[in-house]
């Protein structure tokens, strides 16, 4: 099993990134930010607030298209993550190659995709099936066998998606298909997971503190200029251009670490 070095990757991710820079970042914000922000301005309020509180009681209705707009605004996302990961696996290549080769891969990295829900889906009927067998019995023991289930595929996704974290690069560096990128990039994690994880969270905690900041910032010069209105529109870009800073560090370093976990 290989070793991974969280600090080695940082090390080399910055260094990277410093070269490489006029390439990485114009990518990241036409392909990662710009789709983002575009579908947060079509989502409208009613549904933005259940985003963050969800409730099952009390879904609002979404506009006519939203769903194919947000679909389509997470595919262009996967397709600008696969051409950074061309751009830093791949040193000396264009930016024109690496989305080229991104979008001959996209369909491998969909089918993942596909792949992975339909087992969540079976996964979620089987929990259903199990919680009205109980209920026959017992309300209170389908009750309580319905959280231990729902607890249950909780832990499985989560443990599922640090597992899988290394696949985009995989796509992007094999020529594998759907089944056997699932497959190596299951098998490059095996032994590192604590440590991925740990990584991921240190990454999420960071862009959120920092997002916000810049959210609230840019957001209340926003307000001194153009009222809320452009207090929203600012904190959105705001928010956008970090998330497509972190972004590049986060796939980079990723990169890194995919290459050290495959150089076994």
């Amino acid at each position: 099993m290989a070793t991974i070095s969280i600090g080695k990757a940082w090390e080399e991710a910055v260094a990277f990134i410093r070269r490489e820079a006029t390439l990485l970042f114009p990518v990241a914000l036409l392909f990662v930010a710009l789709p983002g922000l575009i579908v947060q301005e079509m989502t409208p309020p009613q549904l933005q607030e259940w985003f963050a509180q969800p409730k099952a009681d009390a879904i609002p209705v979404m506009p006519p298209g939203f769903a194919l707009s947000m679909l389509l605004g997470i595919v262009i996302i996967w397709f600008g993550s696969l051409a950074l990961f061309a751009l830093a696996l791949r040193p000396g290549i264009s930016v024109g190659e690496a989305l080229r080769l991104s979008f001959s891969r996209l369909p491998v990295l969909l089918g993942t995709a596909v792949l992975v829900v339909v087992a969540i889906v079976a996964f979620i009927v089987v929990i259903a099936l199990v919680s009205v067998i109980f209920a026959m019995a017992s309300q209170q023991a389908a009750h309580v066998m319905g959280l231990l289930l729902g607890l249950a595929a909780v832990i499985i996704v989560f443990f599922a998606s640090i597992r899988l974290v290394l696949l985009n690069a995989v796509v992007i560096d094999t020529r594998g298909g759907v089944v056997e990128s699932l497959r190596r990039a299951w098998a490059l994690t095996r032994g590192h997971f604590w440590r991925l994880f740990g990584f991921l969270v240190i990454v999420m905690l960071l862009s959120t503190l920092v997002g916000t900041a810049a959210q609230v910032i840019f957001g209340l010069l926003g307000s001194l200029l153009a009222g809320p209105e452009g207090a929203r529109l600012a904190g959105g870009i705001a928010a956008a251009a970090v998330s497509a800073v972190v972004q590049v560090y986060l796939l980079v370093m990723l990169a890194r670490i995919y290459r050290q976990a495959s150089a076994a």
